[in-house]
């Protein structure tokens, strides 16, 4: 599939008179399959997290929000690992990489966006500008998937 997607960015930045090299090439197609994982890991910690909501709401707390984050956080990122570890930030030939070591940065670098930055602007958008807590996680996305690309690609997954 890498060669297909190269081939393809290839021909749209010669129709667009760009010249690109390999290096950005190879960039923009990890990006592209760490969105497909990413839109997978979306539907996933959307789908727990509005379980949760659900859940609780016959509880009428008002932190339900917040827990609904932390479980969609902590399962949809062992999703995001397993896929951009096999699919995404692969090594060459002949390379290996701690697995253990890896999945704890990578849970650093989601805490980061899934846990502080995600409940921070859930609270200014739901608390402070009464936006749905159910629209709220779809805003967050816009912020924290290229906040986590680039964390993933030169930090977690940096061999």
């Amino acid at each position: 599939m890498d060669k297909q997607l190269k081939a393809v960015m290839k021909t749209v930045s010669k129709w667009l008179h760009i010249n690109v090299s390999d290096t950005v090439l190879e960039s923009l197609v990890q990006f592209i399959k760490f969105g497909i994982v990413g839109v997978s890991n979306t539907l996933i910690s959307y789908i727990l997290n509005i379980l949760v909501l659900m859940a609780l709401s016959s509880f009428h707390v008002h932190w339900d929000y917040i827990v609904g984050n932390l479980v969609a956080f902590f399962l949809s990122v062992l999703w995001s690992f397993y896929w951009n570890n096999k699919y995404v930030f692969t090594l060459e030939e002949g390379k290996t990489r701690s697995i253990g070591k890896a999945l704890l940065k990578t849970y650093i670098s989601y805490s980061i966006t899934g846990i502080f930055l995600t409940n921070i602007l859930s609270y200014v958008w739901i608390d402070m500008l009464n936006i749905s807590k159910y629209i709220a996680p779809l805003i967050n996305l816009i912020i924290s998937v290229p906040l986590n690309f680039i964390i993933n690609k030169f930090w977690a997954f940096k061999s």
